[in-house]
């Protein structure tokens, strides 16, 4: 059977070839400190399991302390040459994207076909994983695509992972240990610290009133931990399922699904959602490292409305 660790597998594997790369660049400055981190990261995945949440741990702190020193840096290995990525711009266009649409085609498709087919009942993947299976299968089946079509050098599409990969840096960890900070502070109890002083300030009763707090709070917490995956299992503790659906007898689903879309808005505002708003603007070479922010201010907030006032309908007409 496919589990999602051989998800984890491929990923690990993914990272511990940005390790060896890294190490074997001498036109790199910061060589040995992007191969100590790629390697931290290959290691969490071939070998979380075995190493224990203490291992882990010290890993994490590894990963914290390479980032924070300045110790990893971008890169600029070599893959194709110019004159070639030119040529084949000229030549092909737009289609060059075709390569990049196998991967949700597969996702999609795969995952139709194996729940609504005779395909699902062999059992071949892990129940609830089909989705990740067949994304990582559409990734496996673009990269054997671009090779037939193209024919690049072998190395080359690990080269140009790791020259992205190296541009967002550190980011790239953030979504997941923002995650992780979540669910710490749901355990430490700061979404029933949250909940009790909501129901101190609002009177009893005041759904619109509870539902606008539970919206802007998902939206503030998910601005200062970067990530509404994070805010989402404090604020649902404190008011989602304590006061807007059991209180007062809220949609769950509605509650959850547009909630999110709420914490959603504060990730457009926040720096702390590095990989959405710093990276590009990174990458892009923008002169205001906080102009994606600016430029997303003007949609976040009227979202953030729309999203408190279709919580309200929803949930409760």
């Amino acid at each position: 059977m496919i589990t999602l660790h051989w998800l984890y597998a491929l990923a690990g594997a993914m990272f511990a070839a940005f390790a060896i790369l890294s190490a074997l660049d001498r036109s790199h400055g910061k060589r040995f400190g992007n191969a100590a981190f790629w390697g931290l990261m290959a290691l969490s995945l071939l070998g979380g399991d075995a190493i224990g949440d203490f291992g882990n741990g010290l890993l994490v702190l590894g990963l914290a302390g390479l980032a924070g020193f300045g110790f990893i840096g971008r890169s600029h290995p070599p893959t194709t040459s110019v004159e070639q990525r030119q040529g084949w711009s000229d030549r092909l266009g737009n289609k060059l994207f075709l390569p990049a649409l196998i991967i949700p085609l597969t996702a999609f498709i795969g995952t139709l076909a194996y729940n609504y087919t005779p395909l699902g009942s062999f059992g071949l993947i892990e129940a609830k994983r089909e989705t990740y299976v067949f994304l990582g299968l559409g990734v496996l089946l673009a990269i054997g695509s671009i090779f037939a079509w193209l024919r690049p050098p072998a190395i080359a599409p690990l080269q140009e992972g790791r020259r992205l990969i190296d541009a967002i840096g550190w980011a790239i960890v953030l979504p997941q240990m923002l995650a992780s900070l979540g669910v710490l502070f749901a355990a430490a109890g700061v979404g029933d610290a949250i909940g009790s002083l909501t129901r101190m300030v609002i009177p009893e009763g005041s759904i619109f009133l509870t539902v606008a707090v539970f919206g802007v709070g998902m939206a503030i917490f998910t601005m200062v931990m970067g990530n509404a995956f994070a805010a989402f299992p404090v604020m649902t503790a404190a008011i989602g399922v304590p006061l807007l659906i059991q209180g007062y007898g809220g949609d769950p689903a509605v509650v959850g699904a547009i909630g999110m879309l709420a914490g959603f808005c504060g990730t457009l505002m926040t720096p702390m959602a590095a990989n959405f708003n710093l990276v590009p603007a990174a990458l892009l070479e923008l002169k205001d490292q906080y102009g994606v922010i600016r430029a997303q201010f003007a949609t976040a907030l009227p979202l953030l409305l729309v999203n408190i006032l279709l919580i309200y309908w929803l949930a409760y007409r």
